[in-house]
């Protein structure tokens, strides 16, 4: 218990001081302080006084009684990896040398503090040893050749969600060492870090213009993916599948908006969501079987893709539709409905809500887009902690077999959406 207290007492310190320096830091007499005292605020020196204080944090963790101290040492260092990136902005200080110097410094913060969990049998260590090998190879020789190619090695979305969910994974590996009887999902959460490393080490090298085709064909995978695990009844993983999906989906149009695609692009897109929430939803709702089960899956099929087709043919070139709203619930939220649905509720009551969702998708009731106006209000940052958290909410899941929270969470995750969408409609009105 003294240990959740101090952890829970260093981020709410370390949150607040965030929150407050990201406004602070939009004033000119700020701008004008750092500018000033460039050896202490410049982006590259927060990286230094970042990567030290994460080394003085080690060192007191495993080689002495301070460990209250260290964990809030470190967790500032980690809230530190936002501040760099806010004066570099405000004040106009970005340069090629912090690019380079700012996953060194994140790499130097978490990954020492890991091969200590690691050592001390909390973590395992090939894994660990995996993620150095990758995270150094990406940092040296992966940027070594983006520079011969003249290539920007700035880190990308994958890799400050890995970032995160490192830094996150240290607090929870500090968590578990004073409290061995917590559900370990360690190695699961340092499965997914091995996994972002990789896919932000390739990534840097694939045109920005291929990002949202790639993100889309990703989407298509996991949707043929989820079939085969629904037809084998593995329901939780394939509805994981598909949430994994839904984070390629989401990617995909920020990418799609920020580096421009190919003509392919809006096909795959199509195609991947008539897949992943059309498809794999429905089936879902047929091995769960019922006299009703494929009559209700038809259906549900149907009505995405009549949502797919009027929004392709339809609203897109509608002038009453103010930007970033749809008409009729997005299929990503009616699928999320149908499988939380399925883990909870009585084929009866699933049946009933698949129904709602049909006729809500194919109305007229319109729904902000999450990616495109939602999170366009939501700080970079928290954007990056929700789908850090998401992925660690999926590995607590898959580790803990909790079928019932899973589908209670899903369910809660629409209602947010369909609460905080409105909301964004009225206020575009």
């Amino acid at each position: 218990m003294e240990r959740f207290l101090v952890i829970s007492f260093s981020a709410a310190s370390g949150t607040l001081f965030f929150f407050w320096f990201s406004r602070a830091v939009r004033k000119a007499y700020m701008q004008q302080f750092i500018l000033k005292h460039q050896w202490l605020l410049h982006p590259n020196s927060i990286c230094y006084w970042r990567a030290g204080m994460a080394a003085f944090g080690f060192v007191l963790y495993f080689f002495s009684s301070y460990q209250s101290f260290a964990i809030f040492i470190f967790t500032f260092a980690a809230i530190l990896d936002g501040v760099d990136g806010l004066v570099a902005r405000a004040c106009n200080l970005v340069s090629r040398w912090g690019e380079w110097l700012d996953p060194m410094s994140d790499k130097l913060t978490y990954l020492p503090p890991m091969i200590g969990f690691a050592y001390t049998g909390i973590l395992s260590i090939k894994l660990v040893w995996m993620l150095v090998i990758i995270e150094f190879a990406g940092q040296f020789l992966a940027r070594r050749i983006l520079g011969w190619l003249k290539i920007s090695g700035a880190a990308n979305n994958f890799g400050k969600i890995k970032a995160i969910i490192c830094f996150g994974l240290v607090i929870l590996c500090a968590l578990m060492d004073a409290n061995p009887g917590i559900i370990d999902i360690a190695d699961g959460v340092l499965m997914a870090c091995i996994i972002l490393s990789c896919a932000s080490v390739v990534f840097k090298f694939i045109p920005n213009r291929l990002y949202a085709d790639i993100l889309s064909i990703l989407n298509f995978c996991c949707g043929v993916t989820s079939l085969i695990l629904t037809h084998h009844h593995y329901f939780a993983w394939a509805i994981c599948i598909i949430i994994m999906g839904q984070l390629f989906d989401l990617f995909d149009g920020r990418m799609a908006l920020k580096h421009g695609g190919t003509k392919y692009g809006p096909y795959l897109d199509d195609i991947a969501d008539f897949v992943s929430f059309g498809l794999a939803p429905a089936y879902v709702i047929i091995q769960i079987g019922g006299f009703l089960a494929w009559g209700i899956g038809i259906a549900f099929i149907i009505g995405v893709a009549f949502r797919l087709i009027r929004f392709v043919t339809v609203d897109k070139k509608r002038a009453d539709l103010p930007e970033g709203i749809f008409n009729g619930l997005p299929s990503p939220a009616g699928a999320l409905v149908v499988l939380g649905a399925s883990l909870i509720a009585s084929p009866g009551i699933l049946w009933t809500l698949t129904a709602a969702t049909v006729a809500l998708m194919v109305s007229h009731i319109r729904f902000a887009h999450f990616g495109r106006v939602i999170l366009k209000e939501i700080p970079k940052p928290v954007f990056f902690i929700i789908s850090a958290s998401v992925i660690i909410t999926l590995a607590f899941i898959l580790k803990t077999r909790n079928v019932e929270m899973f589908g209670y969470l899903i369910l809660s995750s629409v209602l947010i959406y369909v609460v905080v969408g409105r909301k964004w409609v009225h206020k575009s009105l």
